[in-house]
């Protein structure tokens, strides 16, 4: 197997998830015994918490950099960033080390196409939600893409951040992201991309109008087919 690093910390909610999903794929897929192969950085969340503005998102770079160039001087031969939102400086990453990183939406719009979707919603942060470093990853996959919904993406980023990324989970969060996923069937959706890795917290996959294509799974799905290096798709394990 080879060894993968890992950019975490941003939640460690979700970076526990990501943890957990890789090694019990390894362990389906190579042997009952088995442990993938990771170097992790759990990166100080604080310092990166409703990143806006050019400045704090160049800061965001020189973090994930620093990071990324330690994991692959410690021998890891590809990196995963354990989080949508800070997909925005991937280039910026990418450029500075000489190991490939794998892209969460990449991996998701694969899935989707193999499943046949055309047309789906974004879940996730504001920033996600409304800029194009995630969203054209899905498009240039020729997968259309409803329009933000401002009251949907104001609400969603406040769920996020003051409540997931601490660990909360509220019934009535969780009544209003039904709710949404609700309107989103009715506006034309054909899924729901959950493309906020907390929202695993709150979002139950198989109990909603739509399908959910949970990019934290899905990642560490990717994340684990390249530590095997098999060619066959590793199933994420909500999707089994």
């Amino acid at each position: 197997m080879r060894k993968l690093g890992l950019i975490g910390g941003m939640s460690w909610v979700s970076t526990r998830v990501y943890y957990e999903d890789i090694n019990t794929i390894v362990q389906r897929r190579v042997n009952p015994t088995a442990s993938a192969p990771l170097v992790m950085e759990s990166i100080d969340f604080s310092t990166l918490y409703r990143t806006i503005g050019k400045p704090e998102w160049d800061h965001a770079a020189e973090i994930l950099i620093d990071s990324a160039r330690r994991l692959e001087a410690a021998g890891a031969g590809a990196l995963v960033i354990a989080a949508n939102s800070m997909h925005a400086v991937y280039d910026k990453v990418t450029a500075e080390v000489s190991i490939p990183v794998i892209h969460i939406a990449d991996c998701v719009a694969r899935r989707m196409t193999a499943k046949g979707v055309k047309r789906a919603a974004i879940l996730g942060t504001r920033n996600v939600m409304m800029e194009d470093f995630y969203r054209e990853r899905l498009v240039t996959q020729d997968i259309e893409l409803l329009p933000p919904n401002m009251e949907v993406v104001e609400q969603l980023d406040t769920i996020i951040y003051d409540e997931l990324m601490h660990g909360k989970v509220r019934r009535d969060s969780e009544r209003a992201l039904k709710t949404m996923i609700t309107n989103l069937e009715k506006q034309g959706a054909e899924a729901v991309v959950m493309a906020c890795t907390e929202l695993d917290l709150l979002i139950d996959t198989d109990a909603n109008i739509l399908p959910i294509f949970d990019s934290g799974h899905i990642h560490a799905a990717a994340a684990a087919e390249w530590i095997i290096g098999d060619d066959t798709p590793a199933t994420p394990i909500t999707q089994d």
